[in-house]
C-alpha cells in the first residue's frame, strides 16, 4: 500500500527536490572543476574511459547525451519548486502584484547574471544571451505568468511555444538562414544575429530559451503533483506516465524532426522533458516515500546553493582553487602521469567546492534572489 506519510520539511521543502537541484549541481560544478576534460586527453582514447567521459559533454549535433539533459534539468526544477515558494509567500498574505514584481526582479537579476559572465569571461563589454542563467531568466517568468492558470491551458501553451518553434525553423524564408537543421543556417542563427550581431562558435540559440521555457512550465506542472494530497504513489505514477510518453514520443519525432540540443528542437524539448520527469519521479520515489535520504546529503548541500556555486564555478573560482592544489599532486603524485594527476587536481577541487557548500549549509548561509 502506498505510503500516504510523505510530507514537506519543516521548511516547507521536499527533500527529493533539493536532492534533484543538487545532483544537477554537482554535475555542473564537476564540468567546471575539469573532471570530465581531464580524461578526454590523447593518451586515453579509444578506451572505455573515454567512452564514459564524452557522455559528460553535449552531442555534437543530431543525438543525444546524458550531459544533454542537464540544462533541461535546471530549467525543471526551478518550475518545480515555482509552486511551493510562491504557495508559502500566497499563505502569508503576499498579492499577486507583489509576487509578480518578486519574479520580475528575480528575471532581471538572472539575466544580469548571464550577461555578466560573459562579460568576465571575455574581459571586456559584450553582449551574449546563450547561458543558463540568461536563459532561465526567460522560462522563469514566463511560467510565472500563467502559472495560475488551468494544467491544461499550462500545456497548450507549452505546445503552442514547440509549435511556433518548429514552424520558424522550417519556414523561416530569409535565404542563408533557411535550412532549419544545419548548424548556423538556421532561423536561430538569423535571430541571434539581429540580436547579438554574432553566432554562437558552439552553433547554440538564444532563441532556445523559447522552447525550453516548455521544460520550466511542466516542472510547475509537477510541482502541483507534487503539492497535490494524492496518494505517492498516485503522484509517482502521474509523473512516470507523462514522463515516458514523452520520451517515446520525443525519440519517435526524431527522424522527421532531429533531436539537436544545441537549438532545442521540439523533439528535443519533448524527450528531454521526458527524462525530467521520470527523474523527478524517482527522485521523489527513493528520497521522500522510501526515506533513503542520509547518503543524497552530498548533493542535497549543493542544492541549498545553486546559484553560489554556479557563479562561484564560473567566475573563476575552481580556476584558483586548482592553481592552488596543482603544485601539490603534480609534485607529490607526479610519478602516477600527467593524465592522472590532472583527474586527482580537479577531484580534489570538487571535493573543495563540497566542502564549501556543506560549510554554508551548516551555518544556514543560503545566497537567493
Amino acid at each position: 500500500m502506498a505510503d500516504s506519510s510523505v510530507k514537506l520539511s519543516s521548511e516547507g521543502r521536499l527533500t527529493s527536490l533539493d536532492f534533484f537541484r543538487g545532483l544537477t549541481m554537482f554535475l555542473l560544478v564537476a564540468e567546471g572543476a575539469e573532471i570530465y576534460n581531464s580524461l578526454l586527453v590523447p593518451q586515453l582514447q579509444g578506451t572505455f574511459i573515454e567512452a564514459i567521459a564524452i557522455q559528460f559533454t553535449h552531442h555534437p549535433w543530431n543525438g543525444l547525451r546524458p550531459w544533454d539533459l542537464v540544462q533541461p534539468f535546471f530549467m525543471f526544477i526551478v518550475g518545480v519548486a515555482m509552486p511551493f515558494s510562491f504557495a508559502k509567500r500566497w499563505a502569508k498574505g503576499a498579492s499577486y502584484g507583489e509576487t509578480f514584481k518578486h519574479a520580475l526582479f528575480r528575471s532581471v537579476m538572472l539575466l544580469a547574471f548571464g550577461v555578466g559572465l560573459y562579460i568576465v569571461s571575455a574581459g571586456h563589454l559584450v553582449f551574449e544571451l546563450w547561458n543558463v542563467l540568461a536563459q532561465l531568466s526567460f522560462t522563469y517568468l514566463v511560467a510565472f505568468l500563467i502559472m495560475r492558470k488551468s494544467n491544461r491551458t499550462q500545456i497548450l501553451v507549452t505546445v503552442g511555444l514547440l509549435v511556433l518553434t518548429e514552424m520558424l525553423y522550417r519556414f523561416w524564408p530569409v535565404a542563408g538562414y533557411n535550412q532549419p537543421f544545419t548548424p548556423d543556417q538556421n532561423f536561430g542563427a538569423w535571430f541571434d544575429m539581429l540580436v547579438m550581431g554574432k553566432i554562437s562558435r558552439g552553433h547554440w540559440a538564444a532563441f532556445n530559451a523559447v522552447p525550453t521555457a516548455a521544460h520550466t512550465i511542466w516542472g510547475v506542472l509537477a510541482g502541483y503533483v507534487l503539492m497535490s494530497d494524492r496518494e505517492p504513489m498516485k503522484k509517482i505514477k502521474i509523473l512516470l506516465i507523462a514522463g515516458v510518453i514523452g520520451i517515446v514520443l520525443g525519440y519517435a519525432m526524431d527522424p522527421v524532426t532531429p533531436i539537436i540540443k544545441r537549438i532545442c528542437t521540439s523533439s528535443f524539448v519533448i524527450v528531454s522533458g521526458g527524462w525530467c520527469l521520470v527523474t523527478l519521479a524517482f527522485s521523489y520515489w527513493l528520497i521522500d516515500v522510501k526515506g533513503i535520504k542520509k547518503w543524497a546529503q552530498f548533493a542535497i548541500v549543493f542544492g541549498m546553493n545553486p546559484l553560489f556555486i554556479y557563479l562561484f564555478s564560473h567566475l573563476g573560482g575552481n580556476h584558483w582553487l586548482s592553481r592552488i592544489v596543482h603544485p601539490f599532486t603534480g609534485g607529490f603524485l607526479f610519478w602516477m602521469g600527467e593524465v592522472w594527476v590532472g583527474f586527482i587536481t580537479a577531484a580534489v577541487v570538487l571535493w573543495m567546492d563540497w566542502y564549501l557548500v556543506n560549510w554554508m549549509f551548516k551555518r544556514k548561509i543560503f545566497i537567493r534572489i
